[in-house]
């Protein structure tokens, strides 16, 4: 069939209608529309999130008990900053006028400092583009600046390929360039920084040129980007609001619901719950784990219940509920359009330095496995990819198995994921790239000690979802094991000779996990080992690896030599002996959980986390900004503030405080509409039963909801993109507009309105899925004129009839079938026909 030929250069959309169309044309075997129709309506409702009116008030006020205090913080160092801009103007606070900054919606507005992203209120130069954050000129008033240029990381210098595997090499290629900036305990040298402090009267100049300003030629000016007042505007009414739904007495954290920290030693609770962890005295060594099958049935209060506490949870089989698109390698190099010239750019994770393959070379090793010169095996990594563009561009029927395939749509949606603040930004503003991304990485079931296929120590700025969607087993020959083993020795030997430290060895190879561990390991399906550790003992594991930091191997595999943050660095994997160490001089131990084939792990930002992977993985994930979550990520932009300038980790990407300032917005709107819906419908049972009894809604009635429509007028004129949502409407009655709808309404029943509603509704339906069939059918049929779609026929008016003769076609065909006199139709519909075999 050609149609296999450009299978891939379609859409997800036209590619379900293509399959129809193809299968119609080999069965010579009419389609009708509604057929196509329906296939369309459950290919796109099933991919998208879709709730109802009442879900959505419920998560509404949820939101809003959870961002309205963030958003008063907000307000709050915005207030103290207009405080001192009356101070050095001389001027009674309400005459402070902020002037509006020149921002464009799709640019992302970052302080020229620390590098984090600007929300709103900030200070800019009148001579310079330099902005500073609020944050850092309270720093400075105080004496507390971040100096973001301050130190730098070493340069290591390529030592040869030799050293990789223990061979000695020249001092002069062994040392390191720039080891003058480390102190003693690996840290990196203050520099000596331009002097820059802030006027007597409080205002700022702009800063020397060797930090980014133009030398004091300009005054910082306070500047803000939304309209003055519109945040203290959007605070009053999500008072009023969290008033009229009472939301002060709901629980912030939904933990009272959870019975599986009491069900930990039961034996019926093994189905939901996996042990992770030992540690002593702990009520969290079991993790939430459903099945996919149960995340169906509906258990959003539970998954909140471990959320907000900041544990891990662990979905299984969440492949089972997608459409079954094959994810192995080659069908996805196809699907890229790859022809062997596509370049991409992969990790060593034995020097970890990057280097360029080929995208068909690259997935050959996946399968096959790669040995380097010496005989040791390759472990390359292709990380966040596509680096530009989306994922769904370049891989979309991908793209929509992978969100059919998501667990808690509601959160994790890249889309319409109604609690995913990361997506409340208006479309025309510049969003976080969250994802998806794919991760694809090879892997040996064997610890090989040095270069083996690992993610390094790190966590995210936002929570994460990865789901790993295919695994395979790199075999080789007992020649090539025999070699890897010599190899192995010559390790052990470079490591005493290098890192020894007093007697004890923290990077050799790791010893044989013993117990479930190992059957579960031996899984066929399983893929990847994950260590993550809780949030509060993020501190004391980067005291440990301040401490040992000369112990571990990094670029170009030579130890370590300085450590400016251990988790930003992303430079440390601690293997079975460092994890022992670990918990016997601090009492810390991670949750250790090995992923099988269509397990979805979800990790809560702030939680540092290490992967290996002991079978070659590819995995796809994205990320979102949970409510549970906001605390951490504002957490992790003060951390990212106190980050040398140039840091690869030092920006800021996500912008949390926008998201919250805009996420509240769209609450409020949502909860009005709500709210104006509610309203209405109490106006109708006001007169339910007068209407039970008559029929009709009397005069007076209509008079009096006039009346006070009247009275509402004035309400309902405020213009909300300058001062934010609208007031509530529930006060003072009905709306205008909901006065006229229920005027319009007098004089019909129940029974009468739904039933015009439900045909309106039909029609304008019918009417819009026309247009897009028409659309979608004929790019189709201008993409390979071959399949014959003959639009007109499938789409329009067919033997002269209307669509509003279907009915009546419909009798026809029934009064044929049931007088038995159907032959031509039956001819039609047989399935085991000639022309069905093409």
């Amino acid at each position: 069939m050609r149609w296999i030929s450009f299978w891939h250069v379609l859409s997800a959309e036209t590619s379900a209608i293509a399959r129809v169309v193809c299968a119609w044309n080999c069965a010579k075997k009419f389609v009708s529309l509604t057929i196509l129709t329906s296939i369309i309506n459950e290919f796109m409702i099933k991919n998208e999130t879709r709730i109802s009116e009442e879900a959505k008030k419920h998560y509404s006020k949820y939101l809003l008990r959870r961002l309205l205090p963030f958003v008063k913080q907000i307000d709050v160092e915005q207030s103290l900053e207009k405080e001192m801009e009356a101070q050095i103007r001389g001027l009674p606070l309400s005459d402070v006028k902020v002037q509006q900054a020149d921002c464009c919606d799709d640019e992302r507005l970052n302080c020229n400092n620390c590098g984090t992203s600007i929300a709103d209120y900030h200070r800019s130069c009148t001579k310079c583009p330099y902005d500073l954050c609020i944050s850092c000129c309270r720093d400075l008033r105080a004496g507390s600046l971040h100096a973001g240029h301050m130190g730098s990381m070493n340069q290591y210098k390529n030592p040869g390929v030799g050293y990789l595997h223990g061979e000695t090499c020249k001092p002069r290629n062994n040392r390191t360039v720039g080891t003058s900036t480390a102190t003693k305990d690996g840290g990196p040298r203050k520099a000596k920084l331009p002097e820059w402090r802030p006027n007597k009267d409080g205002s700022i100049s702009c800063p020397p040129e060797s930090l980014g300003g133009c030398g004091g030629k300009g005054i910082l000016r306070l500047n803000q980007v939304f309209q003055d007042g519109w945040l203290s505007d959007v605070i009053l009414k999500a008072e009023d609001l969290c008033q009229l739904y009472n939301l002060d007495g709901m629980p912030e954290d939904p933990t009272h619901g959870c019975s599986c920290y009491n069900l930990a030693v039961d034996e019926t609770a093994t189905k939901t719950i996996r042990k992770a962890a030992s540690r002593d005295r702990s009520d969290d060594n079991y993790l939430y784990s459903p099945s996919s099958g149960d995340i169906q049935a509906g258990d959003r209060k539970h998954f909140q219940a471990h959320w907000s506490k900041g544990e891990p949870v662990i979905v299984t089989g969440v492949l089972d509920s997608t459409y079954g698109l094959s994810w192995e390698p080659m069908v996805m190099s196809r699907a890229m359009h790859d022809k062997s010239h596509t370049r991409v750019t992969v990790l060593n994770c034995l020097n970890w330095c990057k280097e360029e393959y080929s995208l068909s070379s690259f997935f050959k090793g996946y399968t096959e496995g790669k040995l380097d010169l010496s005989g040791w095996p390759q472990m390359l990594k292709l990380n966040d990819w596509p680096p530009s563009g989306s994922f769904e561009d370049h891989l979309p029927r991908h793209n929509v198995e992978f969100l059919s395939a998501l667990p808690f749509k509601e959160y994790t949606h890249p889309q319409s994921g109604y609690l995913n603040l990361a997506i409340k930004l208006p479309e025309c503003h510049l969003k976080p790239d969250t994802g998806p991304k794919l991760y694809a990485a090879y892997g040996f079931s064997q610890q090989l000690g040095r270069g083996d296929s690992v993610s390094k120590l790190s966590y995210h700025d936002s929570d994460a979802v990865y789901v790993l969607t295919h695994v395979k087993e790199m075999t080789f020959t007992p020649s090539e094991l025999a070699k890897m083993e010599q190899l192995k020795e010559k390790h052990r030997v470079q490591d005493e000779r290098e890192i020894y430290v007093e007697g004890e060895m923290g990077n050799g190879p790791e010893p044989q996990r013993e117990g479930n561990d190992t059957e579960e390991l031996q899984n066929p399906e399983s893929g990847a080992l994950w260590d993550i550790y809780r949030r509060e003992d993020a501190f004391k594991l980067k005291e440990y690896l301040r401490k040992h930091f000369r112990e571990f191997r990094h670029t170009y595999c030579l130890p370590l030599k300085q450590v400016v943050d251990p988790i930003y660095d992303g430079a440390f994997y601690l293997n079975a002996e460092h994890q022992r160490r670990l918990k016997e001089e601090y009492g810390i131990e991670p949750w250790s959980v090995v992923q099988n084939l269509g397990d979805a792990i979800f990790i809560p930002a702030g939680c540092p986390f290490q992967v290996r992977n002991f079978k070659s993985c590819i995995q796809v994930s994205t990320g979102f900004v949970s409510p549970e979550s906001i605390h951490e990520c504002l957490r992790f932009t003060e951390e990212i503030r106190a980050l040398p300038l140039k840091r690869v980790a030092k920006e800021d990407k996500l912008g949390v405080k926008k998201l919250i300032i805009y996420a509240i917005r769209q609450v409020l709107n949502d909860l009005e509409e709500i709210t104006k819906s509610e309203t209405m419908t109490d106006c109708l049972d006001i007169h339910s039963d007068s209407l039970v009894e008559s029929g009709y809604v009397e005069k007076k009635n209509c008079e009096n909801l006039e009346e006070s429509a009247g009275q509402d007028e004035e309400i309902t004129n405020l213009d909300f993109e300058a001062h934010g949502p609208n007031p509530l409407v529930g006060r003072t009655g009905r709306t205008r507009k909901s006065a006229k709808k229920q005027s319009e309404n007098i004089g019909h029943t129940h029974s009468e309105d739904l039933e015009k509603m439900r045909k309106e509704i039909a029609a304008e339906m019918d009417d819009k899925m026309n247009k897009k069939l028409r659309k979608i059918l004929g790019r189709l049929a201008e993409m390979n004129p071959t399949l014959n779609v003959n639009v007109e026929e499938l789409c329009g008016e067919t033997d002269g009839s209307d669509d509003e003769d279907d009915g009546e076609e419909n009798d026809k065909d029934d009064d044929a079938e049931g007088d038995g006199n159907g032959s031509a139709n039956d001819e039609d519909d047989e399935v085991g026909s000639d022309d069905g075999d093409d």
